[in-house]
């Protein structure tokens, strides 16, 4: 027996009224994690062995940079939200799930922030 309201029914939003867009967005990321993956695998190997001049060469095209810069967004915001889901399930604490909550989300900001200003800085010729 369903006890939800047909407006609940159609949002598809639970009690939380979010964990559908918390689901969403996890598998949206993942789905943009498969190229970026590859296309920073295909980074790597090009600059291997490079040293700073060859990078920054490398990053001066748009197209790179660019990607990387999504490739680092997206590879964060995934890691924020796949932490928040093992927050949620395994701290029984609310107090101390909420302090982990913001803590991760800090914590996943501040990964994405340096490593997205250090790309641009080597981009910019920083």
């Amino acid at each position: 027996m369903d006890m939800r309201t047909p407006f609940a029914k159609v949002t598809g939003k639970g009690s939380a009224k979010e964990g559908t867009t918390h689901f969403w967005q996890q598998r949206l990321t993942a789905l943009a994690n498969v190229p970026l993956t590859l296309f920073a695998v295909w980074l790597v190997t090009q600059l291997a062995g490079a040293n700073r001049a060859e990078m920054v060469l490398m990053l001066a095209n748009p197209v790179v940079s660019v990607l990387l810069v999504l490739t680092l967004f997206s590879f964060a915001w995934h890691m924020k939200l796949g932490m928040q889901v093992v927050i949620e399930d395994y701290v029984p604490a609310e107090g101390t799930k909420i302090v982990l909550i913001i803590a991760n989300n800090f914590f996943a900001a501040v990964i994405a922030g340096f490593s997205i200003i250090s790309v641009l800085k080597l981009t910019f010729g920083g």
